[in-house]
């Protein structure tokens, strides 16, 4: 009679654990309608990525711009408010692997994803670009810098990740957590709907102080970042990020290259005094701006954001990068 009832037991709690993952694959399906791709696809580095090129057209200025977004994100980030205020450039909006409709890199590393865009730029015929990163993309965008220094003009980091964070902010907190095991059980079960549920938390402190757009959730691309493999792969980025950053910040000090840094005053993910002073503080060609908002400028703060762009487009050109 025991085994029978532990038996049963087990039967119930797999077929709760199947009707969710069902559920939650039918939830995939409907985001993805809401928030189809808006560009196409490339293999780089042995996986599918996902871009939106604007291409090149005659006349058009030098360098061209190379947009990667942070956690839980994707390209929708850019082309939401930004990217159309460079008419004048090429601009290349990338899914990081793992986000968006961008394949997940194996390993998921800082490192990795960087090789993979450094293909990427290689494979378009981008010459020396300007390197857009916002947040985690910030961080893609210094391992990049760091280890093809060759193939990119200069950074614009937007809020960026630069300096190792002890405890990860507070809407990723849950993220955290080392156990493949759980992790995959939870974004196959309740992750998708638990995500919807705090979206609250996103307007409080993604993008607090500024409001977030009503229409962030579809033309933003925020819906993608709820569904599973989102949830994973965001999950491998913050673990991979301290065993990575210490040794990355050994080697700011020799970066060469003109980098710009803008964070929002009211910034509640990343702060701005460490992320933002404390790497200018160790890195040569770094400057630092601040102007009002939150942490999801380039969705919030979209003038501000170029103009801070084309200030070190400015840089780049009397470097002659």
């Amino acid at each position: 009679m025991v085994i029978s009832a532990l038996t049963w037991m087990v039967l119930y709690w797999l077929l709760i654990v199947g009707a969710l993952a069902l559920f939650n694959l039918a939830l995939v399906r409907f985001f993805q309608s809401l928030v189809p791709p808006i560009g196409d696809f490339m293999e780089v580095g042995g996986l599918r990525l996902h871009r939106v090129d604007s291409g090149e057209k005659p006349g058009q200025s030098e360098p061209p711009l190379v947009f990667v977004h942070g956690l839980l994100g994707q390209l929708n980030h850019f082309s939401f408010a930004l990217a159309a205020r460079f008419p004048e450039r090429r601009v290349v909006l990338i899914d990081r692997p793992g986000s968006g409709y961008s394949q997940t890199a194996r390993p998921q590393t800082l490192a990795a994803q960087a090789n993979i865009v450094a293909e990427a730029i290689e494979r378009l015929g981008l010459q020396k670009p300007l390197v857009v990163g916002h947040s985690l993309g910030g961080a893609v965008a210094l391992a990049l810098a760091l280890d093809h220094r060759e193939k990119i003009g200069g950074l614009a980091l937007i809020a960026p990740l630069t300096l190792l964070v002890a405890k990860p902010p507070k809407p990723f907190a849950a993220l955290s957590n080392r156990s493949r095991l759980s992790l995959w059980f939870g974004a196959w079960t309740l992750g998708p709907v638990a995500t919807l549920l705090r979206s609250r938390v996103a307007r409080d402190e993604v993008f607090a102080p500024d409001p977030m757009p009503t229409r962030f959730w579809n033309d933003g691309g925020g819906l993608l970042g709820a569904r599973p493999s989102a949830l994973l792969a965001a999950s491998s980025d913050i673990v991979a990020q301290p065993q990575e950053m210490p040794q990355m910040m050994l080697r700011y000090g020799a970066l060469d290259l003109p980098i710009g840094v803008l964070f929002g005053s009211g910034d509640r993910v990343l702060d701005p005094g460490k992320q933002g002073e404390g790497f200018c503080a160790i890195a040569p060609d770094a400057e630092l701006t601040r102007i009002a908002g939150g942490h999801m400028l380039p969705v919030t703060r979209p003038a501000e954001t170029e103009d801070f762009i084309r200030g070190v487009l400015a840089r780049l050109d009397d470097k002659g990068e």
